[in-house]
């Protein structure tokens, strides 16, 4: 009777359970789930690349705060346009020599016969006579100029090889923008093919088998590259951060293989259980389909919290990475079932006799051995591995932020040329800006405020030198008065140096003159109105994200307490993956490996929370998902939570694995931003999959007891979307 009535019910709760439903269309459909998935695919890769061009976020555009005021000021009133320099330099010939005279004036007649350029500025000689600077503009917005820098600096080639006994370099935002964005391809290029071979070989460990190793390569692979495709209409509605492409391939690689890894190795378990190949697949789609379908939606809700960072770049990533999470989910619960349908018994193709397969055995292996060990004391486990993530923690109190990527600069000759103009012209170094707006600024009372304002940043020599430079807009309407500073960017020199603007030197000078707005901008002032921003909204996005994390879990598992712990655990694994960060990056202990040191990128750690939280669920309710299902069966909370864990624990090792290697390829690349990036995710993932899925919750959900699953009688009408399969050969 009670089997007649489990079976029943389980019936009903099929129906119900969507991922079950895809999982049965799909099967019964595969050859449209298969082809109507690789026609998605290319028809997404065809838009996005050959209909419409792409888009990205202007450089001034986008920033919060009084720079970014400056911004759309200056944006609005001068002609869109890129400065670009020309270093001629020589450590034998003077400037006054007739060579160097000729090699200079070779550079400015070939930049004057170039499309595209404009503004060639007579050559500014620096002090030892070394060196001399020719700058010039590109015309026209980011999509122009990406252009015409290949012309202009196809002239500077030229002048270079005609005059092969001096340095003839160009660099500029332009110019630097186009050497990272085609190194940046490159490292792309380069770390996918890096992370397919370290997927491939890591699954192949985990499976055994070449075919089954390779269909979570394939999906991974097909979901980043058909997401990179949409990203191109997306683009044309709100214009897209050049660096969303990293994120959407470090973000797709990671989902795409740990979705079809969970489904998978769940169908191989109830095929080894016994089931015949059509029938697991639907019993893993009921269960293991279920879970990523519970986590996609999470991680998608998760980054969603982006949205309201208050920051253009924030939103562009929000997009990027819910666009491909949401193609990898939909991936496995489509073309995955299908795909394992079509291939049945020969998934198992390929077998590696040497390698064999990670299989979870009772009491044997680490983990089981580890868990025996925290079911036994679950309070000394759980109170030295919370202390333990709590102390990795601690050095996030003394992190600092830049804008920049201010590490060690990288080989590019781009940016070695800024350096080399930087030593020779210390002018040409660091400087905040004051954008002046009037209705017009050559007025005599705004040329008075403008002079005051240099008279007064002059006064103070310990934070400005060098000679203030004004530009002023076509229509005399606004007026930006760059003022060098002896700050290195975002030192504290800098930063009083825009304290003494904000506070002091604008307001008393030209915000005297009435009918004048005033805004200072520049590196120092652009990062601290990033930071502030990003601190301000960080409420909004840690109460969105909490709150919508906790909903989730609440109606998943019908608990109060599960969501309520799943917060704090996440929390910790966040904090340590910080204070990790402050380590290896602020404080140098990556030096010795080659990682650069300084200051961690600002965006990153509002980034890296959103993304984090939402890839720590993946395990969390990978595992929940199996221990709920043994509860549910009559098994005592206790013993539900040490076969889930060890149920899960090679899947979830080897998803882990798998995502550690993902990110670890990103700290390869030669941005520190990026470097920080990889390494940030990967001791994330580490620490979350050992310590937090490992130690701390057993060790917690052993202490709770049937706490684990109390829900307060009024929440009792919450819908029960718990899946109740038949009793598989697997567990019954």
């Amino acid at each position: 009777m009670r089997n007649h009535t489990h079976t029943a019910r389980s019936t009903d709760s099929s129906n119900h359970n969507i991922a079950a439903r895809m999982g049965r269309w799909s099967v019964q459909h595969r050859r449209k789930a298969i082809l109507g998935w690789l026609a998605f695919v290319f028809v997404a890769l065809v838009v996005g690349f050959n209909v419409v061009p792409q888009k990205e976020l202007e450089q001034n555009t986008g920033m919060p705060g009084e720079s970014g005021k400056a911004g759309e000021v200056m944006n609005d009133a001068f002609p869109k346009k890129s400065g670009e320099q020309v270093l001629i330099q020589s450590r034998t010939l003077q400037a006054s020599d007739s060579q160097f005279k000729d090699a200079v004036a070779d550079v400015s007649k070939r930049l004057e016969g170039t499309q595209g350029v404009s503004g060639v500025a007579a050559a500014e000689v620096s002090e030892d006579g070394h060196s001399a600077l020719v700058t010039f503009d590109l015309d026209g917005d980011q999509e122009a100029t990406k252009k015409s820098v290949v012309d202009s600096q196809a002239a500077v080639h030229a002048a270079q090889r005609a005059n092969p006994e001096l340095r003839v370099n160009e660099t500029g935002d332009a110019s630097i923008t186009k050497a990272q964005k085609d190194q940046s391809n490159e490292q792309a290029g380069r770390s996918l093919m890096l992370t397919l071979g370290l997927t491939l070989l890591i699954l192949m460990f985990t499976f055994g088998a070449v075919v089954a190793a390779g269909i979570p390569v394939l999906l991974g692979l097909t979901s980043v590259l058909a997401t990179v495709g949409l990203l191109g209409p997306v683009s044309q509605i709100a214009p897209v951060d050049g660096s969303v492409m990293e994120v959407v391939l470090l973000i797709g690689m990671a989902v795409g293989v740990d979705y079809s890894l969970f489904y998978l190795k769940r169908e191989r378990e109830e095929r080894a259980a016994g089931r015949e190949s059509n029938a697991a697949i639907e019993a893993a789609a009921a269960t293991s389909g279920r879970a990523v379908l519970i986590s996609g939606f999470t991680v998608m809700v998760a980054m969603g919290g982006m949205y309201l960072g208050g920051i253009s770049n924030f939103a562009s990533f929000a997009t990027g990475t819910i666009m491909v999470v949401a193609v990898a989910m939909i991936g496995s619960l489509t073309v995955l079932p299908a795909t394992l349908s079509k291939l049945g018994h020969r998934v198992e193709k390929g077998r590696l006799p040497f390698i064999g397969r990670l299989k979870d055995r009772g009491g044997v292996g680490i983990w089981s051995r580890v868990l025996d060990r925290v079911l036994r004391r679950p309070l000394i486990s759980a109170v030295v591995a919370a202390g333990v993530l709590v102390a990795l923690t601690v050095p996030v109190l003394g992190m600092q932020t830049s804008l920049e990527d201010t590490g060690d600069k990288s080989d590019l000759t781009v940016e070695k040329t800024y350096d080399r103009i930087e030593a020779a012209f210390p002018s040409e170094g660091s400087a905040e800006m004051v954008v002046v707006k009037a209705n017009d600024v050559t007025s005599p009372k705004v040329e008075s405020g403008i002079k005051a304002l240099e008279s007064e940043a002059a006064a103070r020599p310990a934070l400005f030198e060098g000679t203030p430079s004004v530009e002023l807009s076509p229509d005399k309407s606004v007026a930006t008065v760059a003022l060098p500073t002896t700050g290195e960017g975002t030192d504290d020199l800098s930063n009083r140096a825009v304290d003494a603007l904000r506070d002091d030197i604008v307001p008393n000078t030209v915000g005297q003159v009435a009918g004048v707005e005033a805004y200072t901008t520049g590196e120092a002032a652009a990062t601290g109105d990033f930071n502030d921003a990003m601190i301000s909204h960080l409420p909004y996005v840690f109460a969105f994200v909490l709150s919508a994390a906790f909903l989730l879990l609440l109606v998943t598992f019908r608990s109060i307490v599960i969501p309520l712990k799943a917060i704090a655990l996440n929390m910790l694994s966040v904090g340590s993956a910080y204070g990790l960060l402050t380590l290896v990056f602020q404080h140098g202990l990556g030096k010795s490996i080659g990682l650069t040191e300084g200051p961690i990128a600002a965006w990153l750690p509002l980034f890296l929370f959103v993304v984090l939280f939402g890839l720590s669920m993946d395990y969390h309710v990978f595992i929940l998902t199996r221990v709920r299902e043994a509860f549910d069966r009559g098994m005592s909370t206790g013993d539900a939570v040490a076969h889930g864990i060890r149920s899960t624990a090679g899947v979830v090792t080897s998803a882990a694995v798998v995502m550690v290697g993902v990110f670890s390829m990103f700290a390869l690349s030669p941005e520190a931003q990026m470097q920080q990036l990889g390494i940030g995710l990967g001791a994330a993932v580490l620490i979350d999959a050992t310590i937090i899925r490992g130690i701390l919750l057993p060790a917690t959900m052993k202490l709770l007891g049937d706490w684990n699953w109390y829900l307060p009688q009024k929440l009792g009408w919450l819908p029960k979307v718990s899946p109740e399969p038949e009793v598989s050969p697997a567990y019954g």
